[in-house]
């Protein structure tokens, strides 16, 4: 039995894990981080990165099918396009590969120690890995917890065979003919929506009443206005109830027992925190409910431990946990940091894409005091008709008073490159007289982000 000792140990290679050893390593702390799988975690791994590869060769598909016979608008016409899709997956795990290495340069970089295996705890300072060699014991002043979160099951339907999660559905050598997807999240329309431009027949069940209901209405209509032009199929208010014979067997609003023809059901209801394996028992941490409880450090209830990421609740988002890995770092090298999430861009990559910042015009009102709010479409902005894209619009929400913007959302083609913009502009805490006065490069969609500042402001210039 080896063991080693360090000051700072991260347990988990995610995103957040990875981010908090190599910026720890650059400011000299003594740093080891575990991981059982690959580096990246589920966002590099079978998240974030390999489903934007799968959606956007299934973007350029559909681009090519609408080619065909000369009916583009854009005058170009080809013949049939076929799709590989056993290509297409070799080609996005040629990226993921590219990005594994790309996070190991970096960890050995930083200097920071990488122990391949499972970690367990045995105490509060003290962590047993299971190697390929044998087993591992670590000591460390400083504990980080990212161990990431993973897809949740229905009892009703299991995991296996014709019902697969997110993963699996990224590592699919051929496209379903019939897909039936389980959630109408971010992530089963991200999924759905890009099979359903490669050719397979989608239904959707979802048990609210409303797809994306994490976004208000007026910011998913255009989305709702796209998965009906695609042709797939949304069943709201449904239930699914299991799995037999080549179906989905789907309760639908109105009660009654229904059956969804289908090659493929992908689960998509969500994510759960992953707390059990590693010795959770051994240790004693205040839980908020199935997630880790942590304060506006991502410290726990225990000293000398601290838990980022997905394993602490909502948003479960890559980018949180990198803000998260990195203030721990320099907390752990002795450094005065905290973080502010009100200004944490989220974005989903349907067709159109979504992204919103802050607080959405109802969070805004419930906060009290009066608003404005400037919107602007994309079907008056020259660069989002140059790329077919006018279906949608930037939206700005700001204070009456003194009109320091809230929050900020778009729905467009292209809309997640607004996201830095939006994030920037609250965290500096721009007013709407700040955005309108930032000169925006023509022909671009940025445009709208200024245009919707001026709306708000009375004298929006170009509708």
């Amino acid at each position: 039995m080896k063991e080693i000792s360090c000051k700072l140990l991260v347990i988990g290679a995610g995103p957040g894990g990875y981010v908090c050893a190599i910026r720890a390593g650059q400011l000299g702390v003594d740093t080891v981080i575990v991981e059982a799988g690959k580096p990246g975690g589920t966002c590099l791994n079978v998240g974030c990165i390999p489903s934007k590869a799968l959606i956007h060769a299934a973007e350029e598909f559909e681009k090519v099918s609408h080619m065909v016979g000369g009916n583009s608008p854009l005058g170009i016409s080809v013949t049939a396009p076929v799709l590989d899709l056993a290509r297409t997956v070799a080609w996005k795990d040629g990226i993921v590969s590219r990005l594994n290495s790309g996070v190991a340069g970096l960890l050995k970089k930083a200097g920071v120690k990488t122990v391949q295996g499972w970690a367990t705890f045995r105490d509060g300072k003290t962590v047993a890995v299971e190697t390929e060699t044998g087993v591992q014991v670590i000591r460390a002043e400083t504990i980080v917890i990212a161990t990431g979160s993973a897809p949740v099951e229905l009892p009703s339907l299991p995991f296996g065979d014709a019902v697969i999660s997110s993963t699996e559905a990224l590592a699919l050598s051929e496209v379903p003919k019939k897909l039936a997807v389980v959630g109408g999240g971010y992530i089963g329309l991200e999924l759905g929506i890009a099979f359903a431009k490669m050719g397979a027949e989608v239904t959707v069940v979802e048990a609210l009443p409303r797809v994306l209901a994490q976004y208000d209405a007026e910011l998913t209509r255009p989305v709702v206005k796209r998965l009906a032009a695609l042709g797939i199929e949304v069943m709201l208010g449904a239930k699914a109830k299991g799995a037999k014979g080549g179906a989905l067997l789907v309760e639908t609003s109105d009660g009654k027992n229904a059956k969804v023809a289908a090659d493929k059901i992908l689960v998509t209801v969500g994510r759960k925190p992953v707390t059990e394996g590693w010795g959770l028992d051994q240790i004693d941490l205040d839980m908020a409910g199935k997630f880790i409880r942590i304060d506006d450090q991502c410290r726990t209830s225990m000293r000398g431990i601290f838990a980022i990421g997905d394993v602490t609740g909502e948003p479960m988002l890559a980018h949180r946990a990198m803000a998260q890995g990195e203030m721990v770092a320099e907390i752990a090298a002795g450094h005065k940091r905290s973080w502010d999430k009100r200004s944490i861009p989220a974005v989903c990559f349907t067709d159109p894409e979504l992204v919103t910042a802050g607080l959405s015009p109802e969070e805004a009102k419930a906060h009290g005091g009066e608003i404005k709010i400037g919107m602007f479409p994309f079907a008056a902005n020259g660069r989002a008709m140059t790329k077919l894209g006018e279906d949608g619009f930037v939206r700005v929400v700001a204070r009456a008073d003194n009109h320091l913007v809230l929050g900020i959302q778009a729905v467009g083609q292209g809309a997640s490159e607004l996201a830095g913009a939006f994030g920037l502009a609250l965290e500096m805490g721009a007013r709407l007289e700040d955005i309108a006065g930032t000169i925006h490069a023509h022909p671009t969609q940025g445009e709208g982000f200024q245009e919707a500042a001026l709306k708000a402001l009375g004298h929006a210039l170009h509708i």
